[in-house]
């Protein structure tokens, strides 16, 4: 095996010392009997109640189905125990006495959307007893296979030997791999194609069951069992969340520019009788009379999103939470573009406020970098669509959603970040900062369903003290 450089040991998080272990099916080179890696798993604390109700709710469904967990209830550890209770499924069938007579692996591959979801798999199943010499990551220039092998699914497009040698497989964020995403969707062709007995695995926090975009992940993929926030909360396995609504305005001008292109987008739809995006899409590449009319609904869409992402007050708003009720505290701030992430970042400079950017261009090791001063040199962290998935602070309460997300996944991800339960923390802090009169109340619309813990609507006085010290454009209503 080609020698790892010492820089990139520090994210694999596992050192390979042994070539004996192979998940494409072959001997092993060992005459040293074993078990499968698998079965090596021991958890150093008992499941919850909920865990083991999922594991056993997928072993009946024949080990196919997905587990719709909310984040921060252990999908993971949910993950681990199905894998294991299906290897002994499998190698107990036919042996009386339940006993492993020779070594004979069981290859599971992970597949998970991120690098670092990787290296947090490496770290978890090590944690648990599983052997380093049996597990390997398949990524980037690091395409070590082992019994369970972690990779990411744009890795393992790469690979389809990596797919059909496998024993079972789990989809770790399920959701992520629709049938719009059509280079992973070529994944489950592969699955179906190989292997139809095989278990399976999807994991995920949420998937809207009514969009068709996910036909085939229901239909390969089923739900078997389901804990979201709600329930969740309600076991104390969550922390509640407060929904902190902050409503501003556009300015004047901002409206102005705002009603011009909203006009435009209802004409032009108008026109050309839909306001599809897809079948605009399809009318702007044919190339013919209509695409000047596609290419100007576009435009407007455009302009009109980045003045709902940059508007004025909604970053002033932003500051001010920013400055005067958590100055001191670890802040996930979550924006839809870059411009208004940077835009929020020149503002918080400019009071003094020291913040730190992640967001998909950033490399690795710079994010780890990051992460480790935040809370320390810095406060805020902003994000762009990259602290959704797969950063595990518990310690962190507090969230600023600038609302114009209308997708039910990404806010129940992002939600999902602050809700992780301590010792020290029993409620999360979501602030959801939305124009009033735009698009932006669908967002709080979805927010507010997210984190239905309650029906009962409340208005707290320590917020209400602070909210006359805040700008004049800001509304602060709060919900539980």
């Amino acid at each position: 095996m080609p020698k790892i450089p010492k820089y990139k040991l520090f994210y694999y998080a596992v050192i390979y010392t042994d070539r004996s272990y192979n998940t494409l099916g072959t001997k092993s080179t060992s005459n040293v009997n074993s078990v499968p890696a698998i079965t090596l798993l021991k958890f150093p604390f008992k499941l919850a109640k909920d865990q083991i109700d999922a594991v056993n709710a997928w072993m009946i469904k024949g080990c196919r189905g997905s587990i719709i967990y909310s984040t921060g209830t252990g999908k993971t550890e949910i993950a681990f125990e199905c894998a294991k209770q299906a290897c002994e499924t499998q190698f107990r069938k036919g042996n009386d006495d339940c006993s492993y007579i020779c070594y004979n692996p069981f290859n599971i591959l992970f597949l998970v959307p991120r690098i670092v979801l990787v290296q947090q798999n490496i770290r978890r199943l090590l944690s648990y007893g599983v052997p380093r010499e049996k597990l390997g990551v398949y990524f980037g220039e690091c395409k070590d296979i082992r019994e369970i092998t972690i990779s990411t699914y744009q890795s393992a497009v790469n690979n389809h030997d990596l797919i059909v040698g496998s024993d079972m497989i789990v989809f770790d964020e399920v959701h992520l791999v629709s049938d719009t995403a059509s280079t992973l969707r070529t994944i489950f062709d592969i699955v179906i194609d190989s292997n139809s007995k095989r278990p399976l695995l999807g994991l995920t926090a949420t998937i809207d069951e009514s969009d068709p975009k996910y036909k085939t992940i229901l239909s390969l993929l089923p739900p078997v069992k389901k804990y979201l926030i709600k329930e969740a909360v309600k076991d104390k396995r969550l922390a509640a969340p407060l929904v902190l609504p902050i409503k501003v305005e556009l300015t004047p001008n901002e409206k102005k520019i705002y009603d011009e292109c909203t006009a435009k987008i209802r004409n032009i739809s108008m026109y050309l009788n839909t306001s599809d995006p897809k079948s605009i899409s399809a009318m702007l590449r044919r190339g013919r009379q209509l695409s000047g009319l596609a290419r100007a609904w576009f435009a407007n869409v455009k302009r009109r999103k980045s003045l709902i992402n940059c508007a004025t007050n909604k970053l002033a708003a932003a500051v001010d939470i920013i400055a005067t009720r958590h100055p001191s505290e670890r802040i996930m701030v979550f924006s839809e573009t870059i411009e208004s992430i940077q835009m929020l970042k020149g503002l918080l400079e400019d009071t003094g406020i020291k913040t730190m950017v992640i967001d998909s261009k950033s490399k690795l090791k710079d994010r780890l970098e990051k992460l480790a001063k935040w809370g320390t040199e810095f406060f805020p962290l902003l994000s762009v669509h990259t602290l959704e998935i797969g950063y595990d602070v518990p310690e962190v309460r507090v969230a600023i959603i600038l609302a114009t997300s209308s997708n039910i996944n990404q806010i129940t991800q992002r939600i999902g970040r602050t809700l992780r339960k301590t010792e020290q923390k029993d409620t999360a802090l979501i602030y959801t900062i939305y124009l009033s009169e735009t698009r932006d109340t669908s967002t709080l619309k979805m927010v507010r369903q997210a984190t239905n813990v309650g029906t009962t609507q409340y208005r707290n006085r320590d917020y209400e003290n602070r909210k006359a010290h805040s700008s004049k454009n800001t509304n602060l209503d709060v919900f539980y």
